[in-house]
Order: C-alpha cells, then sequence, then structure tokens
C-alpha cells in the first residue's frame, strides 16, 4: 500500500518536470536536486520504479504540448493542394529531429551510462548557460529574419535540429539548445520557442517510449496511483508554462534563465556532487 508521504512526493516531482521541461533550465538538474531533498528512492520506489516514474511524468509534459499545439501539428500533414506551400509543414520537422533522432538512437546506452549523473549535469547547465548568453547577444546585433514560424525555411530547421543535438547531454536543456540554435539563424524568439516545443514531441515521444517499452514490468497495479499522480501533475503545470513561457520570452529574452542556470548549478554542486 502506497502511503500519503510517496504520493505527496509524486506530486511534487510532477510539478517540477511540468515546471521546467519546456524552460530553458533543464528539468534534469531540477528533478536530481528534487529528487535528493525528498529522498523519493526509498521504501517501495526502488531506484529502478523511480527512473520509470521520471519518463512517465515527462509523458505528462509531452501530452501537454500536443494539447497545446494540436491545431499545428495537424496543419503539418494537411497536404492538400496549396496547403503544405509556403507554411511549416512535417519535412520541417523531420528535418528539424533527424539529427538529435539518429545520435539518440546511435548512442543512448552511452549517454545514460557516462552523461547522466550530477557532475556532468552541472557542467550542461553551465555550458548550455553560456550558448544562451551568446545566442542572446548574437540576437540583439541582429534583425529577426523569420517572425513567424510559416516563414521558417528547411535550412533554419536542420541547424535547429543540429542543436538540439546538445540536449542529448542531460542537464543542457532541450528548449535551451533549440531556442539558442533559432536565435543563431535569426528566428525570433517566439518563432524559436514554438518550434523548440513542436520538434520536442517526436524526440520526446519516441525516446519516452522506447523506455517505457524496456520498463513496462515496473508499471504495477499497487504504484498506478503514484504514475498518475505525478504524469497527470505534470500534463497540467507544463500546460501552465507552455503558455507563460511563450507570453514571456519575447520579453525577458534568455539572459534571465542563464543566470538562473548557473545558480541551480552552483546549488547542486554544494548539496550532491
Amino acid at each position: 500500500m502506497i502511503d500519503i508521504l510517496v504520493m505527496i512526493k509524486a506530486f511534487i516531482l510532477g510539478l517540477v518536470e511540468g515546471l521546467t521541461e519546456f524552460l530553458p533550465v533543464s528539468s534534469t538538474g531540477h528533478l536530481i536536486l528534487a529528487d535528493h531533498f525528498l529522498h523519493f528512492r526509498q521504501g517501495p520506489i526502488t531506484p529502478e520504479i523511480a527512473a520509470t516514474f521520471e519518463v512517465v511524468i515527462q509523458l505528462g509534459s509531452i501530452l501537454a504540448v500536443v494539447v497545446f499545439f494540436w491545431k499545428r501539428l495537424w496543419s503539418t500533414i494537411d497536404f492538400r493542394e496549396g496547403k503544405a506551400r509556403n507554411k511549416l509543414n512535417i519535412f520541417h520537422i523531420i528535418i528539424g529531429i533527424l539529427p538529435a533522432g539518429v545520435l539518440g538512437v546511435l548512442f543512448q546506452s552511452d549517454i545514460k551510462e557516462k552523461l547522466f549523473g550530477p557532475t556532468t549535469v552541472i557542467y550542461a547547465l553551465i555550458v548550455g548557460g553560456i550558448l544562451m548568453l551568446v545566442a542572446e547577444l548574437y540576437s540583439r546585433k541582429t534583425t529577426p529574419a523569420t517572425v513567424t514560424l510559416d516563414q521558417l525555411t528547411y535550412k533554419q530547421a536542420f541547424v535547429i535540429g543540429l542543436f538540439q543535438c546538445l540536449a542529448l547531454w542531460p542537464g543542457f536543456s532541450r528548449s535551451g539548445s533549440t531556442i539558442s540554435g533559432g536565435l543563431f539563424v535569426r528566428a525570433s524568439h517566439s518563432v524559436a520557442a514554438e518550434f523548440s516545443f513542436i520538434v520536442a514531441v517526436p524526440i520526446m515521444f519516441g525516446a519516452t517510449a522506447l523506455d517505457l517499452y524496456k520498463s513496462a514490468h515496473f508499471l504495477t497495479m499497487d504504484l498506478l496511483p503514484v504514475f498518475l499522480t505525478g504524469m497527470i501533475t505534470a500534463f497540467v503545470v507544463a500546460l501552465i508554462a507552455i503558455v507563460s513561457f511563450l507570453k514571456l520570452v519575447s520579453r525577458l529574452k534568455l539572459i534571465p534563465f542563464a543566470i538562473y542556470r548557473f545558480i541551480i548549478a552552483i546549488v547542486l554542486l554544494f548539496f550532491i556532487a
């Protein structure tokens, strides 16, 4: 029987996941920190079950993007005459996910074995923060050439996809890397953020589906309330976070998020590493 304390911890972790997954601050770093203070991996929650739980709550965040962007995602596969011209379509998404998808498949086990840990996450937080600062400074010296998603070119989508490869390093942040890539190809902050969320769907869904397939035996009925609590919380909070971030990113830019990353890296270094 799962006690109320475990359910509260599941709720808090779902809250952290939903709030940070699509912000350029690294959900991995925040989950490591939250797990450290909550002591989630004890009692009935073994390390293997906790790892499966993190995959399940990530699924909640992915579903939030699907719900928020469902019209845009559906329109990318509308190939009726004239519909796919001069607009974002499925080929932009394929081009955008191809680099990270290939590398992820080839090196998934190596990434989990060698790059997933508090110390490497701290390095990723710092390096990712520096990249965001450089991208922000670059964008201030140029005028955005792409101010709507439908103006995004295949070349821009591919370059953003190359930057998404950096997110394979846990702690780097998928949105941080892809939004930075978008700024480097002279997309506006809002376009870079929106495309970042859209290309995250197939990449994250594929990785999550594979992890769930491998750890499906941990999804037992007695643990179902824990998984559902975390996933539903992550879904609701991620939906709110996406709406809020898209409204704020053009005004706040990336610098506050980069500084915040440095602070989290210091906290992780002090408490974890």
